[in-house]
């Protein structure tokens, strides 16, 4: 589910507004990597100081400044950071080079994996790790997408999770309604449903619910797998591109930002829409400190499943300097401490994957899920559209519907 634009709410945590994180997660397959957001100047030992540069690539509101400052303190190096809108401008990215520009660079969902493929990402020295404050539902068995399929090496180490679900208001959607992901099709509501415009997740959590109608979402697959939203069959496809047709008249509008939502969520014009949670948490924590009435409730995990993502930190294929690897490992490990954790939940307001319910205000524990890890297990996980061509195809016949 960022760019700069953030504001920082009553709470004192720094939540993101305006274009988010995961608003260009994917992104149309074969884009060119966005310049304008990265430099591409190759890390290197600056002679005059000879000071060790740490450069990596990411999402930027994981650009925390008291955490680079205390890590270049201990370490005695310098940290700088590019950043991206998507795993798709990322990947670009590297495969034009980036592996000798950046040392690490993050990715979530099935996206490490195919890093690791492509000889962008090199293995991490499990070893060097320590992944003991790790909620178990973020290491294996209970996921495994941070190691080579078939249980190989482990190619990513884990950082903050989290989940594309229902936003709702408890007063406007029955109860019997609200953890289906047949409410976003559902006619009672019409015009006080909306969705982002991201087609991509509109077709994934489309396709989980006609997966689930037709049968097909425990059944053998035709490549063999388990289900996956972002690997639908033709027939699948089709039904899902005639739910979405007759979605079109349900719905306010397909929104583009996250303040926009906010702004239909509090006049009450809409009453339920997919989000990253992120609304919900400011609109709970307004109510909990008394400054608005509305009783929202996130649905993490709908009945038919969802969509979620375990973001993570992957070592590029561009370090070989034995130094410069160890640091890389420092670097993981640092992000994996439980203090720098709660910095990251406290400030810029995503969960965690190492246990630091102890550390924080009832509130962050409860609006994180961080009680609710085992979530993560029926959430598919975000993932490239096996066929762009195909689903863009049938995203532009939705619109021209």
């Amino acid at each position: 589910m960022s760019t700069s634009n953030q504001k920082r709410t009553s709470t004192g945590s720094v939540l993101g507004t305006g274009l988010k994180r995961r608003d260009f997660l994917i992104g149309t397959a074969g884009t060119a990597a966005m310049g304008a957001t990265l430099v591409a100047a190759p890390h290197v030992r600056r002679a005059e100081a000879a000071t060790l540069e740490l450069r990596w690539l990411g999402w930027e509101h994981y650009n925390v400044k008291s955490l680079a400052a205390e890590f270049e303190k201990r370490y005695k190096v310098k940290v700088s950071a590019g950043f991206f809108d998507g795993n798709s401008e990322a990947y670009n990215k590297l495969r034009a080079g980036g592996t000798a520009d950046f040392d690490l660079v993050m990715a979530d969902g099935f996206w490490p994996r195919l890093y690791a493929r492509q000889g962008l990402t090199q293995p991490i020295d499990e070893g060097k790790l320590d992944l003991s404050n790790v909620f178990p539902d973020f290491l294996p068995p209970h996921y495994e997408l941070l190691h080579e399929e078939g249980g190989g090496r482990r190619i990513a180490a884990p950082n903050c999770w989290g989940g594309y679900g229902l936003t709702v208001n408890t007063a406007k959607i029955a109860p019997e309604d609200q953890e289906t992901l047949e409410l976003l099709y559902n006619e009672k509501y019409k015009g006080h449903l909306s969705t982002s415009a991201r087609f991509e997740e509109n077709i994934a959590i489309t396709g989980i619910l006609v997966a689930h109608r037709m049968g097909t979402i425990d059944a053998e697959r035709p490549d063999g797998k388990p289900f996956n939203p972002y690997v639908l069959t033709d027939a699948e496809l089709e039904e899902a591109k005639k739910l979405l047709i007759e979605q079109k008249r349900l719905l306010v509008t397909r929104w583009n930002d996250e303040d926009t939502l906010e702004r239909l969520f509090r006049a009450q014009v809409v009453w339920c829409s997919p989000e990253w949670s992120g609304i919900y948490r400011r609109i709970r924590f307004d109510e909990l400190d008394g400054k608005t009435n509305l009783k929202m409730r996130h649905v993490l995990r709908p009945k038919e499943g969802g969509l979620g993502w375990v973001d993570t930190w992957c070592i590029t294929s561009g370090v070989t300097d034995s130094e410069k690897l160890e640091l890389c490992h420092h670097w993981i490990n640092f992000r994996l401490e439980r203090e720098s954790m709660k910095t990251v939940a406290m400030e810029i307001g995503w969960a965690p994957t190492v246990d630091v319910r102890d550390m924080l205000p009832e509130r962050y524990v409860e609006t994180l899920f961080l009680n609710e890890t085992s979530a993560i297990r029926g959430l598919y996980q975000f993932d490239a559209p096996s066929s762009p061509e195909k689903w863009q195809r049938v995203w532009a016949e939705v619109e021209a519907a």
